[in-house]
């Protein structure tokens, strides 16, 4: 009886061995969208995108990651341990890296304030995003504090801004720069539906046309600009057809191998061609923001359902499964580690101190001027100015 155990223990350790073989391997896979592209004025790319096991197991990790990091904001900012304004992304998170396998990290990417898993995509860490999120000194801003609003040029991420489109024209620039120095990489502009009527938003695009930029147009349509239904506020919902002038693509944004796939063929455009718009059809399971309960303006059923059909997890789920990269299991324990990391980076991040008051002003005046524009508490703000 001790051999036959012995002898099965080797065979589960040889089983594991092979596994780990298969899903390191960065031989091509071959997955088809869940849907077809929809183009306007332009020839959609193929459905068939190249994968490897490697590739889908990170995008089942990291979407998973990120999802854990909304749901710990969404109860941090309940604690009031973050204050004022939070959008969270959960359910998007298939735009973020399906975008990020796609591209460089020479090539920008520019949003609103849904921005913590567009960081988390372009190299940022959790610790860096939770202790700005609740202001502490270990953020990104290496130990000054502030806002998960922030630019890092390295990682080619110009941040997440709150002015209803105002991302956009600083997107169009950013692509102007790229082309004046024939560096070959491109902007994208992240927006959402509410924004999509903007006029600055139309004013970025005549320009990124006129002068060929190397600009793509990312309209994340979640469906519901705060709390009114798309329908109610545009028109023409067809975002991807805005710009008459200028091509668009509408793709499953709750299909992350559509996103990367989509990217890719838009990138390959923009740098040929000049803009192209991007609808990335998605969703958020969350309101709008922290002070919206998501459910008055849209029924349970609604949402619920959206979960059970086109989850973007649960997609990268069933196609890992498909091709015997991992057991249940073994993804339910992913997911677990997923959640142990979050709580252990959230535990640490609460027990940070937070930035000298001083730091209030920092990047925003230089040393020792302006200071008398304040008037009446000019003496006290002198008192904190380093």
């Amino acid at each position: 009886m001790a051999q036959i155990i012995h002898r099965s223990t080797n065979l589960l350790k040889t089983v594991s061995v092979t596994r780990h073989l298969t899903t390191a391997s960065t031989t091509p896979i071959t997955v088809e969208t869940s849907l077809p592209f929809t183009g306007h004025n332009i020839e959609p790319p193929s459905r068939s995108v190249e994968t490897t096991p490697q590739q889908l197991l990170s995008f089942f990790r990291d979407m998973v990651l990120m999802r854990r990091m909304e749901i710990a904001a969404d109860s941090l900012y309940k604690a009031k341990l973050i204050r004022g304004f939070c959008h969270l992304y959960d359910g998007q998170e298939a735009v973020a890296v399906g975008m990020e396998a796609a591209i460089t990290k020479k090539d920008c990417i520019i949003t609103a304030y849904r921005d913590h898993c567009i960081f988390l995509a372009r190299g940022g860490t959790l610790m860096d995003a939770f202790a700005e999120l609740m202001g502490r000194k270990d953020g990104c801003s290496k130990g000054k504090g502030g806002s998960m609003h922030f630019y890092k040029k390295e990682s080619g991420f110009y941040g997440g801004h709150g002015i209803v489109g105002a991302q956009v024209p600083l997107g169009c620039g950013l692509a102007f720069a790229q082309k004046y120095s024939k560096d070959e990489n491109v902007t994208f502009s992240m927006y959402g539906d509410g924004a999509a009527n903007q006029g600055q938003l139309f004013e970025a695009l005549n320009m990124a046309a006129l002068w060929d930029l190397p600009a793509i147009f990312v309209c994340e349509n979640n469906h519901y600009g705060m709390g009114t239904a798309e329908w109610r506020a545009a028109k023409s919902p067809a975002y991807y057809k805005r710009g008459d002038y200028v091509p668009g693509l509408k793709v499953d944004g709750m299909d992350a191998f559509a996103v990367k796939q989509a990217c890719k063929f838009a990138k390959e455009h923009a740098l040929k061609n000049g803009p192209i718009i991007l609808e990335m059809d998605t969703y958020r399971y969350h309101g709008h923001s922290m002070s919206d309960p998501g459910s008055t303006y849209r029924t349970r059923d609604e949402i619920s359902g959206v979960r059970q059909e086109r989850d973007p997890i649960e997609r990268i789920r069933k196609l890992i499964l498909a091709h015997d990269l991992a057991t249940e299991k073994e993804l339910k324990d992913t997911e677990k580690e997923m959640r142990k990391e979050v709580d252990e980076v959230t535990a640490k991040a609460k027990e940070s101190p937070l930035p000298d008051p001083s730091e209030l002003f920092t990047n925003v005046y230089v040393k020792g001027f302006g200071v008398e524009a304040f008037g009446a508490d000019r003496k006290e703000l002198r008192a904190v100015l380093p």
